[in-house]
């Protein structure tokens, strides 16, 4: 759906510290977030783009414009919206999803939160759930605290440019032995042309408390190219409990540049579900340092690769203590030339005895026009700790088409099946909502492809 908007402000192509003044200026923020921004454009420019992974060559800096406000700001109920602004997401069944599953919802469009939604009896209890506008103002100590300590502004360029230019986003905070029944969501969409997108998202689970946050992200197909470059820091303090789930269908002009990274305390658990089907280029690995004794974390990793796509996905576990524990399962389909490569890392240090960490990649190859790769960098310097890793390719079982075909399935129809079954162990972790909206988006890919 490609419903046109008309922005209250488009910054002018290209970046420079006047335009982190005019940022702020919109933003009403205080001087030490003006002082972030400046610092972290000057690290960006010192930066190179990564040695590995997809070629970025081609991203033009200064073709892009670095903000864009959509409204005059934040609505806190649906009739609000503006109604241009409000049929996109109702296009894609978000105000349904939200009353149905969710404890609470932010809707983002080009570079702010155009609306937001919680729960009373939360906002009773002390979580906070509110844009990153909201949280430097209103909880400014708490975002200063932790704003960078865990996705550092020097940690890659695009880290960098995201602290210049971070805009919209969601802060989350659960007090004490809270717990969150229903997932916190927000959805992002990028609707205009040659913009980037740079949300910011902090997320701290006190300790005992819990709660399970989902993003997800779509944009109609420009002839042109955007850019996606977020930054997540999540902070699980000891025996809380966070999942994370990201559902990823931006569209292939899309270049998505994400850093995503948790701290994880002392029995504390963590837990990626990853799931990324669009865009043109994605290159994304969450991470998570295991910082204290007994701290737990996982990674479902999902990535389907159509023609023109490169999905550079994967994960990081680090284990820093003792008793830790870690496992990642990483399943990915490339069909029409499409190309996906895991890039693991684990590391068990030597003070992490007693620790575990298995990994699990498994890819299915549709074609022969298709490719996939495999990065693994393992190591264990605990003498006793164990850490497996177990990869393997397959194509669909000609055997299994067969008995399918028999039984009254045309061919798109089987392979779609296998293709499913295949990607279930991950999708069973999912939302059911997206769950369903994945199965659908397998059927018509299959379709497609074999009408080919």
């Amino acid at each position: 759906m490609n419903l046109k908007t008309s922005n209250i402000y488009t910054a002018p192509k290209g970046f420079s510290p006047q335009l982190i003044d005019t940022i702020s200026k919109f933003k009403n923020e205080p001087a030490w977030v003006n002082d972030f921004r400046k610092r972290s454009l000057e690290v960006f420019f010192k930066k190179p783009l990564p040695s590995f992974g997809p070629d970025l060559s081609k991203i033009n800096f200064d073709d892009l414009s670095y903000y864009v406000k959509p409204s005059p700001g934040e609505v806190k109920k649906w009739q609000d919206v503006d109604p241009n602004i409000g049929r996109i997401f109702e296009g894609l069944g978000i105000p349904k999803f939200e009353q149905e599953y969710l404890s609470g919802l932010k809707t983002q469009l080009e570079s702010d939160i155009i609306y937001g939604s919680i729960q009373k009896e939360l906002l009773d209890k002390g979580v906070i759930f509110c844009s990153m506008e909201e949280a430097v103002k209103k909880h400014s100590d708490l975002v200063k605290k932790y704003l960078g300590t865990v996705v550092p502004i020097a940690d890659n360029k695009f880290s960098a440019l995201n602290s210049a230019f971070f805009s919209g986003g969601s802060f989350v905070y659960v007090p004490n032995n809270i717990v969150v029944d229903k997932p916190l969501q927000t959805y992002f969409r990028i609707n205009t042309v040659n913009t980037g997108q740079f949300e910011r998202t902090l997320i701290i689970a006190e300790p005992g408390s819990k709660v399970h946050y989902i993003e997800g992200c779509t944009a109609p197909n420009f002839s042109s190219a955007n850019l996606h470059a977020a930054v997540v820091e999540i902070v699980a303090h000891e025996n809380s409990q966070v999942r994370y789930t990201t559902i990823q269908n931006w569209s292939r002009n899309v270049y998505n540049l994400v850093t995503k990274r948790a701290q994880v305390r002392r029995n504390a658990s963590l837990t990626w579900t990853d799931a990324n089907i669009g865009s043109g280029i994605t290159m994304k690995y969450p991470a998570s340092y295991l910082l204290e004794e007994g701290a737990t974390a996982s990674l479902l990793s999902l990535a389907i690769a159509d023609k023109g796509q490169q999905i550079d996905s994967g994960g990081k576990m680090l284990h820093l203590a003792p008793n830790t524990h870690s496992n990642i399962l990483s399943k990915s389909v490339s069909l029409n030339g499409g190309r996906a490569s895991f890039r693991g890392l684990v590391n068990i240090d030597q003070q992490a005895s007693k620790s575990s960490s298995k990994i699990n990649c498994q890819a299915l190859l549709i074609d022969n026009l298709s490719q996939t790769d495999t990065y693994p960098k393992l190591v264990n310097a605990s003498f006793n700790s164990s850490l497996e890793h177990e990869a393997y390719v397959s194509r669909l079982s000609a055997e299994q088409m067969f008995y399918l075909m028999s039984r009254g399935l045309s061919e798109p129809e089987a392979s779609s099946m296998l293709v499913l079954g295949f990607l279930e162990p991950i999708l069973k972790d999912i939302p059911l909502e997206y769950s369903v909206e994945l199965n659908r988006l397998m059927e018509l890919v299959m379709a497609d492809y074999y009408e080919k």
